[in-house]
C-alpha cells in the first residue's frame, strides 16, 4: 500500500475570525466579513471595500522583533502555524528536521511591507530616486517572497524541502497538492502546508480598479461580495491564511492523531489563453477535476460536496458551473456547491487553503457552509449553490476547486478518514 496524507492540524487567520473555531463558526452562520477598507484611505478609488483581519500581533504572540521583522503576510502564516501544531498534538521533537518539509503558496507576497517601505524611501512619490538609507535593515526579505516559507520554518525547525508556491489564485491549493506529494514520494513525513496573503494596500486596489475585477458596492460592503447571484459585480478582495499540519496516513494513525481528511487526489492545468479571460466551457477547470477523479480513483457519482472558487465575476461563476456539468456530468446538479468567498472575500493566493480548510472542517462536522447574499440566482448557474444557511449533509468526499490569473484552474479532493 502507498503513502498517502492526512491533514491532523489546521490553523486559521481569516477575516472575522481568528483561530479554527471562530472561522468555522463565522462560516456556519453565513455571517459576511466585508466593510468599508480602514487600512489605508480608500477614497479615489472604485472599490473602496475589503475583508480585513482585525489582527494584532502583540495580542497574537509575536514578539516585537518578530513583528518589526516581518511582513503582515508573515506574520499571519506564523500564527497560523503555531494554532496547527496545538491543533495536531504533534511532537516534533520526535521527527527528524529533515523529514519535516514547508509548502507555503502567496501570489503578492509582502505586498504591504514594500508599499509601505517605497513610501518611505521616495517620501511619498516626491523622488524618482529613492534613497535606500532609510530602508528598514530587512527590506530585502519583502523584495524575496521565500522569507514567507522560511519563516514557517524557522517556527517549527523544519530543515527538509522548504518552497514558495505562487500560482496567482491557485496557490492556496497548489501547495496543499505539492506538500501532500513531498509526503506521498517519502521526500518527507511531516509538511507544514498552506497559503498567506495581506494585500490590502493602495497599489493592489488600483491593479484591479484599473480591470474592474472588483464590486464598486461601495454603499453595501456587507452584501457586496455575492458568487452566483444574477446582480454580482466583482469580488472583493481580502487577506488571511490557512496552514496545515499533512503527516503519513499510517504515521499519524499510530500515535493517535485527530484525522480531519485524506487527500486523495490534485490536479492543476492552465488554458494558455488569457492572463485574466476565461472560455466559457469550462474546459480547463474540467480537465483538471477529471485528473483528480481519476488519480483517487473516485467516480462522479461518490463526489457529495463541492467548495467552489464562486469569487462572484460574471465570466468566472459561469465558466465554473460550466466546468462542473462537463466534469461530472448530471451528478452535477445534485451536489451542493458554495462559495466561501462570500463570507471572507478573496485573498487571491490565501484563499486556496483557507477553502482546504474550510472543506476538511465541513468533512469533519458533516455540515456544508453556505454561499451567503445569494438572493437572486443567475439562470446560468442553474446548480445548487446552498444559498443563505448552511445545512447539514453526509460527507464522505469533498472537491476544491481554484481559478487564478494566468489561466490556472486546479482541484483538490478530500475524503473522510
Amino acid at each position: 500500500m502507498g503513502r498517502s496524507a492526512v491533514i491532523t492540524g489546521i490553523g486559521v487567520v481569516a477575516p472575522g475570525a481568528i483561530g479554527k473555531e471562530p472561522y468555522w463558526e463565522l462560516l456556519t452562520a453565513g455571517r459576511t466579513a466585508t466593510r468599508r477598507i480602514t487600512l489605508f484611505d480608500p477614497d479615489g478609488f472604485r472599490s473602496r471595500i475589503a475583508a480585513e483581519v482585525d489582527f494584532d500581533p502583540h495580542t497574537e504572540g509575536l514578539s516585537t522583533q518578530q513583528i518589526r521583522r516581518m511582513d503582515r503576510a508573515a506574520q499571519f502564516a506564523v500564527v497560523c502555524t503555531r494554532e496547527a501544531v496545538a491543533d495536531s498534538g504533534i511532537e516534533l521533537a520526535s521527527h527528524e528536521p529533515h523529514r519535516v518539509a514547508v509548502s507555503i503558496g502567496s501570489a503578492v507576497g509582502c505586498t504591504m511591507g514594500l508599499e509601505e517601505e517605497y513610501a518611505v524611501l521616495s517620501d511619498w512619490g516626491r523622488h524618482w530616486l529613492v534613497d535606500h538609507t532609510y530602508g528598514v535593515p530587512h527590506l530585502y526579505g519583502y523584495m524575496v517572497p521565500s522569507t514567507l516559507a522560511v519563516e514557517v520554518a524557522w517556527e517549527v525547525a523544519a530543515e527538509g524541502p522548504t518552497a514558495v508556491i505562487s500560482t496567482g489564485c491557485t496557490s492556496g491549493l497548489d501547495t496543499i497538492g505539492h506538500g501532500a506529494a513531498l509526503i506521498e514520494e517519502g521526500s518527507a513525513d511531516v509538511v507544514f502546508a498552506g497559503a498567506t496573503d495581506a494585500p490590502l494596500s493602495p497599489i493592489t486596489s488600483a491593479c484591479f480598479d484599473a480591470i474592474k475585477a472588483t464590486s464598486p458596492n461601495n454603499g453595501d460592503p456587507e452584501h457586496a461580495s455575492r458568487p452566483f447571484d444574477a446582480h454580482r459585480d466583482g469580488f472583493v478582495l481580502g487577506e488571511g491564511a490557512a496552514v496545515m499540519v499533512l503527516e503519513e496516513a499510517s504515521a499519524a494513525r499510530r500515535r493517535g492523531a485527530r484525522i480531519y481528511a485524506e487527500i486523495t487526489g490534485f490536479a492543476s492545468r492552465s488554458n494558455a489563453f488569457h492572463m485574466t479571460g476565461l472560455k466559457p466551457d469550462g474546459r480547463e477547470m474540467a480537465e483538471a477535476i477529471t485528473v483528480t477523479l481519476r488519480q483517487a480513483r473516485i467516480a462522479p457519482s461518490e463526489v457529495d460536496y463541492i467548495n467552489a472558487h464562486g469569487s462572484g465575476t460574471k465570466q468566472n461563476d459561469r465558466h465554473e458551473t460550466a466546468a462542473f456539468k462537463r466534469s461530472l456530468g448530471e451528478r452535477a446538479h445534485e451536489i451542493p456547491v458554495s462559495s466561501i468567498k462570500s463570507m471572507i472575500g478573496h485573498s487571491l493566493g490565501a484563499i486556496g487553503s483557507l477553502e482546504v480548510a474550510a472543506c476538511a472542517l465541513a468533512l469533519d462536522r458533516q455540515v456544508v457552509p453556505p454561499t451567503a447574499n445569494l438572493h437572486n440566482p443567475d439562470p446560468e448557474c442553474d446548480l445548487d449553490y446552498v444559498p443563505l444557511t448552511a445545512r447539514e449533509h453526509d460527507m464522505d468526499v469533498v472537491l476544491s476547486v481554484g481559478s487564478g490569473f494566468g489561466g490556472f484552474q486546479s482541484a483538490t479532493l478530500l475524503s473522510r478518514p
